[in-house]
């Protein structure tokens, strides 16, 4: 396990000075990786305010990169585990924790990606992923789950390194995860809100 450790704390070594020499496209990269095959804990987040405190005209880019960036790579896993991702957490998880996991994304469909897609580590978000993939999400629904949780997370730590500068980066570094459960709050009710008004306007119809 230090060995893991010890591999991607070299990885992130690389990669952070590799991002900044590429710009904006190394940025897309890095949530890519971190979005896919390899976990990169809040290296997104800290390159989005690096990049914006040195060229705060762009934040609205670079939200836009990582964004993208995170949804190809949320889109390569899912993929993965449409095709055999049910096998590989069984032999990994137990049965009832999968089969309840199912169960949720199957009711409640594109929240229980967007949700997750909000909040910093340690939330499992690739366990969602996988599951989405193996309960059938339809992939525009888990594009736009994804792009709107990662959109909000990326776009609101660009904005406000942008309005506030230097003040922001403590800010977001001491309050990330009680911004992202506001945030995800705030989905949530709206989600609840949209169901319960399609409900409503059925009998209607």
């Amino acid at each position: 396990m230090d060995g893991l450790r010890d591999f991607f704390a070299r990885l992130v070594d690389i990669l952070e000075p590799m991002a900044e020499q590429l710009g904006t496209p190394g940025l897309a990269l890095v949530a890519f990786l971190d979005s896919s095959f390899i976990s990169l804990p809040q290296v997104t987040d800290a390159l989005i305010v690096t990049f914006t405190l040195k060229h705060p005209s762009q934040w609205l880019l670079h939200a836009l990169a990582s964004t993208a960036g995170s949804v190809a790579g949320c889109l390569a896993l899912y993929t993965v585990a449409r095709k055999g991702g049910d096998a590989f957490l069984r032999r990994r998880l137990k049965e009832r924790h999968i089969n309840r996991g199912l169960a949720l994304v199957q009711k409640h469909g594109w929240l229980t990606v967007t949700v997750p897609s909000l909040m910093p580590p340690p939330t499992p978000f690739k366990l969602f992923i996988l599951l989405a993939g193996i309960a059938g999400i339809r992939p525009m629904t888990f594009i736009g789950a994804v792009a709107l949780g990662r959109g909000f997370r990326y776009g609101g730590e660009a904005y406000l390194t942008y309005r506030y500068g230097d003040r922001a980066t403590e800010f977001i570094r001491g309050n990330l995860a009680t911004v992202s459960m506001a945030f995800a709050g705030l989905i949530v009710v709206g989600g609840l809100g949209l169901v319960l008004w399609r409900r409503w306007r059925q009998p209607a119809s």
